[in-house]
């Protein structure tokens, strides 16, 4: 993951080669040229960087090597350049003068002299090399100066089936939403029910409970299931309802403008009492396409319901007036039933009370989240020898599952979605062992994180 803080190391060499110190060491010490020209590099590199990471987010095996060389000597021009400037502020203290021309004064010639050469030298040396890893690139990269809030990747598609005997712990849930649906709202024929958890816990099973209940299946003239995830397109978003709502309606969906969607949409909703699931909304940096598609959905008839799931409080501020339901993890004996049903087949208990204590402390890794249970559980379930269940209680979780299909791609999601700076502290904070306490102050410095941290 450490890979995706290029851009934002990138910034950095930038702003501090700009900076009023470094100007006056292009005075004082005859560097000027070497330095120009490194910020040159960096800025020629830099314009291609957003594209470079989103390639690596896409899995671009030639990218994200590319992107490991020059992040390593990111680090090492930025550790140059900080070097270089705080011994020419602990000079400046000393003279009690900030200005280059007392700088001068302080260094007898001949020691400047040396000094310069060795800086010009070894700035010369970083900018080289990052000039024959910017050659080295095989790949065609876009050039892109700002920097996206969401970077889009595919995700998997949900769908609103579920077997409900495979479902444990999440009652009462079920219950609490349901009641909130069926109950009315004189306000507005339309009201919103956002469902808000982490990643994994099981807001997408809750809502396909809800969905399949025989009381909302009679309670409403019309179901909808439309799986949104991070791509937040109102005219995809409205086809996807009109499919749900009549998968024969019309065949040729994506070739419609908007204005002939929302007629279509009209004639599926107007007049009906319809519950529509959005799954999976991420975007909370557009309030404004989601009252466009709210506009489009209020003619349904009175007591129609949106169920919105989100892992953003934010999203749930912005799509409904009332409080969110949020999803809460599963307790030690619900999470220790479903790993039990997946790691056993039957849900049994193992009769080897060595290794339901085993599995019990490797349960704990999953704090409550379902997705983690299910997927440590199918990892376990054809290995029911105690040697094999202890190599698992030591392990990390995402050494745990690795698969495409487990848990860290759901992480990964979530990672990707931060901007490049809150990348370079995740990976800082990343450093520190499990459970591990600090205190705020002594965490982040004035200068935030820092790289010689990062760097492992």
């Amino acid at each position: 993951m450490a890979e995706g803080v290029a851009f934002d190391i990138a910034g950095k060499l930038l702003n501090l080669l700009g900076s009023r110190v470094f100007h006056d060491i292009e005075l004082a010490f005859g560097v000027r040229n070497e330095i120009r020209k490194l910020g040159d590099t960096v800025e020629t590199i830099e314009a291609v960087l957003l594209d470079a990471e989103e390639q690596h987010i896409k899995k671009n095996h030639q990218v994200t090597v590319w992107l490991r060389r020059l992040k390593d000597a990111f680090y090492d021009a930025d550790d140059l350049l900080d070097d270089f400037s705080t011994e020419v502020l602990k000079r400046e203290d000393m003279t009690g003068n900030k200005m280059a021309k007392e700088v001068r004064i302080f260094f007898s010639q001949s020691n400047q002299i040396v000094f310069s050469l060795k800086m010009a030298c070894k700035i010369k040396t970083i900018r080289e090399r990052l000039t024959e890893i910017a050659k080295d690139r095989t790949f065609h990269l876009d050039e892109c100066r700002d920097e996206k809030q969401v970077v889009h990747i595919e995700t998997e598609q949900t769908h609103s089936f579920v077997r409900e005997e495979n479902v444990i712990g999440r009652d009462d849930d079920k219950s609490k939403v349901i009641k909130l649906l069926l109950e009315s709202n004189e306000i507005e024929n339309v009201s919103v029910i956002p469902i808000v958890g982490l990643g994994g816990i099981g807001k997408t099973t809750l809502a396909q409970l809800v969905y399949n209940d025989k009381k909302i299946i009679n309670h409403f003239n019309l179901r909808m299931w439309v799986c949104v995830s991070d791509d937040f397109d109102v005219a995809l978003i409205i086809r996807k309802i009109i499919k749900s709502a009549n998968p024969k309606a019309v065949s040729n969906l994506n070739k419609l403008e908007m204005d002939q969607l929302q007629k279509h949409l009209h004639e599926e909703i107007d007049g009906k009492k319809y519950l529509l699931v959005l799954d999976d909304v991420w975007d909370d940096k557009n309030p404004d396409k989601w009252a466009k598609l709210k506009d489009l959905l209020m003619d349904g008839a009175q007591g129609s319901k949106i169920l919105v799931t989100t892992r953003n409080e934010k999203v749930a501020r912005i799509t409904s007036k009332f409080p969110s339901q949020s999803l809460t993890r599963l307790s030690e004996d619900e999470s220790w039933s479903l790993f039990m049903q997946v790691a056993f087949g039957r849900g049994l208990e193992p009769k080897d009370k060595e290794l339901v204590t085993i599995g019990k402390d490797i349960l704990a890794k999953c704090l409550g989240v379902p997705l983690a249970i299910r997927t440590i559980g199918h990892l376990l379930c054809d290995h029911k020898r105690i040697s094999d269940w202890l190599q698992f209680r030591d392990c990390k979780l995402s050494e745990i599952a690795p698969e495409e299909n487990g848990i860290v791609p759901i992480l990964k999601l979530s990672y990707d979605h931060l901007p490049s700076h809150l990348k370079q502290c995740f990976a800082y904070c990343a450093l520190f062992p499990k459970d591990f306490v600090f205190e705020k102050k002594s965490f982040v410095d004035a200068r935030s994180c820092t790289n010689e941290f990062l760097r492992v």
